[in-house]
C-alpha cells in the first residue's frame, strides 16, 4: 500500500456528554500538513439525558442491550447530521472520517470498552469509509487502551526542541513526553477540568469556573490539598490511566468551602499534583514544555502551573499549536490506522508491544 496524505475528518465526543468536536487535517499517518478546519457542536438536551442513563451500561448484559441500541441509534444519528453539517463546509469530501464516539463503558482490568456510533451506518449514509474502535486491539493485548494520542504528539512536536512535553489539561490532565530520539511516553497524571466541574455544578449551578473567576478570588486550604495528593494513584509508576470518578469521593473535603475557596483548593491540587509528576515521573529538564487542552481556558490554573514548574512552560495557543487536539488526534489515528500503522507501544499504554487497531466500514 502506497502512503499518501488524506483528508480525514474526525469527530470526538467529550467525556462530558456536552459537545462533540469536529476536526479535518490533511495527514498520512507520520506528518500532519494542514489542519483544514475544527468546529464544536453541543450535544441535544434528550441525547445528554439518554448517554447519562445508559452510562456505565454494558452492551453484553441482555438487560441493557437493547437500551443501549436504542441510544446508540440516536447518537448514530446525530452524528451524521454534525458529519453532513461539518462536509458541506469542506471544499474537498473528506477521504475517510475517524469516529470517536461516547464511551459509555471502559475498564482495561476487563479488557472491555465501548464507544457507541454505528460506523458501517454512517458509511452507508455518507459514501466515505469510517475507522473507529481504537481502544479494542490494545486493551485484548495488555494495554489500558488509553491514552492513545502519543503518536499525534510526536507529530506536532516535529520541528519542536526536544525534549518536549504536552501537558493536556481536559476531563483528566494526561502528558505526552517526546524525548530528544523521539521515543515517547504518554500517562494520565492527574484530575483535570472533571473534578473541578463537578464541584461548581454542585455548588454554584454552572459547568465550570469561567475564565477562572472564582479560582482567582478564592484562597486555597492547603491542608485538603496535602490530604488529596496522599492517594495512592500517585505512586503509581506510569504508564497509567485514571478513570474519570477516581476522586469522585474524596469531593467531600471540599463540603463546608465557599465556591471560590473550593475552586482554588482543586486548581491548587492539579497545580501541585502536575508538578509532582513532572519532578518524580519525567525528571530530566524539558527543552519545551506546552500547556494545552480547556484548562487553557482558566488563566489563574495557568499562571500558578507556569510558575511551580521552574522549568520553560508556555500555553499552546503562544507556541503556535493547536489548543484543542482531541479530534485532530482521531483524525490522525484513523489515518494510522488505515496504513495499518501503530498508534499504541508498552511506553505508552503498557501494551505487550507496537500495536494498531482501530476497524475500519467501506463498502461490504
Amino acid at each position: 500500500m502506497v502512503i499518501k496524505p488524506l483528508n480525514v475528518l474526525a469527530l470526538y465526543c467529550l467525556p462530558s456528554f456536552e459537545s462533540i468536536e469536529c476536526a479535518c487535517i490533511k495527514t498520512d499517518g507520520i506528518d500532519i500538513f494542514e489542519v483544514i478546519t475544527t468546529r464544536e457542536y453541543p450535544l441535544p438536551p434528550f441525547l445528554r439525558v439518554k448517554l447519562d442513563l445508559i452510562d456505565g451500561k454494558k452492551i453484553t448484559n441482555p438487560d441493557d442491550k437493547v437500551l443501549i441500541d436504542m441510544v446508540e441509534d440516536d447518537t448514530t444519528n446525530t452524528i451524521i447530521d454534525i458529519l453532513q453539517n461539518t462536509i458541506s463546509t469542506l471544499s474537498e469530501k473528506p477521504d475517510l472520517i475517524g469516529l470517536e464516539g461516547p464511551t459509555i463503558f471502559h475498564d482495561a482490568a476487563q479488557k472491555y470498552t465501548y464507544q457507541l456510533g454505528k460506523g458501517q451506518k454512517i458509511f452507508e449514509a455518507l459514501h466515505i469509509p469510517v475507522m473507529s474502535h481504537f481502544h479494542n486491539a490494545d486493551i485484548l493485548n495488555g494495554g489500558l487502551g488509553h491514552p492513545l494520542l502519543a503518536t499525534y504528539y510526536h507529530a506536532l512536536a516535529s520541528s519542536m526542541p526536544k525534549p518536549a512535553l504536552f501537558i493536556d489539561i481536559g476531563f483528566v490532565t494526561t502528558f505526552f513526553s517526546i524525548g530528544t530520539l523521539g521515543e515517547m511516553r504518554s500517562f494520565d497524571a492527574t484530575v483535570g477540568l472533571k473534578m473541578l466541574g463537578d464541584f461548581m455544578k454542585k455548588h454554584a449551578g454552572v459547568a465550570t469556573d469561567y475564565a477562572g473567576k472564582c479560582t482567582a478570588c478564592g484562597r486555597a486550604d492547603s491542608k485538603i490539598v496535602q490530604n488529596l495528593m496522599r492517594h495512592p494513584f500517585f505512586d503509581l509508576l506510569p504508564p497509567k490511566h485514571m478513570p474519570h470518578d477516581l476522586f469522585k469521593d474524596k469531593q467531600e473535603h471540599l463540603e463546608g468551602l465557599s465556591v471560590e475557596d473550593g475552586a482554588a483548593t482543586i486548581v491548587l491540587f492539579m497545580v501541585e499534583s502536575i508538578t509532582k509528576a513532572v519532578n518524580t515521573l519525567l525528571p530530566l529538564p524539558f527543552a519545551q514544555i506546552v500547556i494545552c487542552g480547556e484548562g487553557t481556558k482558566n488563566p489563574t490554573l495557568v499562571r500558578l502551573l507556569k510558575q511551580a514548574l521552574k522549568q520553560h512552560a508556555a500555553t499552546a495557543e503562544v507556541c503556535d499549536y493547536p489548543q484543542k487536539n482531541d479530534a485532530a488526534g482521531i483524525a490522525f489515528l484513523a489515518a494510522r490506522c488505515y496504513y495499518h500503522l501503530p498508534i499504541t507501544f508498552p511506553e505508552t499504554t503498557g501494551v505487550v508491544a507496537p500495536m494498531t487497531g482501530g476497524k475500519l466500514y467501506h463498502e461490504v
